[in-house]
């Protein structure tokens, strides 16, 4: 599990980042198909790092209540 930002772009589509994988970014037409996009993305993004022989980072999610 993943944390994912995900905010309305410019351009009108969505846009999904995840803070954990530095440069893994996606979009899509709406919210759910950004978020599909990204699946695939972070997917793709710690398959490489592996093949590479390079460590996938840690995603250390952190709840607060306010």
């Amino acid at each position: 599990m993943r944390k994912v930002i995900i905010y309305p772009g410019e351009d009108g589509y969505w846009v999904a980042e995840c803070p954990s994988l530095p440069g893994c970014v996606s979009q899509g037409v709406s919210r759910t198909e950004a978020l599909s996009n990204m699946r695939e993305a972070i997917d793709l993004y710690t398959d490489v790092l592996l093949e590479k022989g390079k460590p996938v980072p840690e995603d250390l999610l952190e709840v607060v209540a306010l």
